[in-house]
């Protein structure tokens, strides 16, 4: 919360002292009160009440609170600021009313005295102008984080699209070549996954149908390119219905497959893809040629990165030495 005083801020305080003092001199002329204590009185309580509010906002909530938070010396600084300011304001009551300042309450009496006449003279705008402070924090924060994470996810989306670019542009070229037909097929899948991308460019998650059908073009284009080296199989166990992934989320896991298992020989590559109540499921039996990493690749660091934005839930993986196998949540509305 940003303690600094602003425009509107000034103008609220001014507002709501302006409001007070008023309404102290309305009760001093209902009871008659000498000229003196109109005086003494009312610039008194403006004064202290100012100071009170700056001492607050520029010293004691920023060092005690906001940058360092010590509560036992924030209210007994506090207490005295309030004791303090109180204190000036009755003693400058009690002699505008001509009283002999030798006869004063004791001092423990005049203390706690000036301790409430603090609180009820700063209390109502300072807590007014708290919570106006607050919600104005509270506000900026949540339109930083919704830029923030808007960034975030167009910055992560737009590292997929070259990646995907460069893994099929080579596959294309030697196709064209060799089966014209199978390259009209490939150049339509391929499109339509470009169509895809553009059309939900700014789209944080997609429906897990659309999501599917991205998936049945992409296993395309993979089979396409290495034959029958890739098999894969789709589980699907529940309704679609209302039911949604971060967008291209499928494509990563599918990236992911066939960047880290170069199938040879015998030695096939296959994908299952279960998809339940709450999780999507990928697993593929590992290639000999395949070589354990400590670290996450570049595409499933962005899908962990996405879901720390969208979803309390992350991906989840297992390896042994003949599988591996990564779960993602299923995103719903309701959550």
């Amino acid at each position: 919360m940003n303690t600094k005083l602003n425009r509107s801020d000034f103008i609220l305080l001014a507002i709501i002292i302006g409001v007070t003092s008023l309404f102290n001199v309305w009760q001093y002329y209902v009871y008659g009160n000498d000229l003196l204590e109109y005086i003494v009185d009312i610039p008194t309580y403006i004064v202290m009440a100012c100071i009170a509010i700056g001492l607050f906002m520029y010293w004691l909530l920023p060092n005690f609170l906001l940058k360092k938070t010590n509560y036992f010396l924030l209210i007994s600084l506090a207490i005295i600021i309030l004791t303090v300011t109180g204190f000036i304001e009755n003693l400058a009551g009690y002699w505008s009313c001509e009283n002999d300042c030798r006869t004063y309450p004791i001092w423990h009496r005049a203390l706690l005295d000036g301790l409430f006449a603090g609180a009820d003279n700063v209390g109502i705008p300072l807590g007014i102008l708290l919570t106006k402070k607050f919600y104005e924090s509270q506000t900026q924060v949540i339109k930083i984080q919704k830029q923030q994470k808007e960034n975030e996810l167009k910055l992560l989306r737009s590292q997929l699209d070259p990646h995907f670019l460069f893994n099929n542009l080579n596959t294309l070229d030697a196709l064209i070549d060799s089966n014209a037909d199978k390259a009209k097929e490939y150049i339509n899948r391929l499109s339509l996954i470009y169509r895809y991308l553009i059309q939900t460019k700014d789209a944080e998650v997609m429906e897990l149908s659309e999501e599917m059908n991205l998936a049945d073009n992409y296993m395309f284009l993979i089979q396409t390119r290495f034959g029958d080296d890739y098999s894969f199989q789709i589980n699907k166990n529940i309704d679609f219905l209302n039911k949604f992934l971060p967008t291209g989320a499928i494509q990563a896991l599918l990236e992911n497959v066939v960047k880290h298992n170069k199938a040879s020989g015998e030695n096939k590559v296959h994908v299952v893809i279960d998809i339940d109540e709450d999780r999507l499921t990928v697993m593929n039996l590992k290639s000999n040629s395949t070589k354990t990493k400590d670290s996450l690749g570049t595409g499933l660091l962005n899908l962990k990165a996405r879901y720390e934005l969208l979803s309390k839930e992350l991906p989840q993986i297992e390896e042994t030495e003949a599988e591996y196998k990564i779960s993602i949540p299923i995103i719903k509305l309701s959550n």
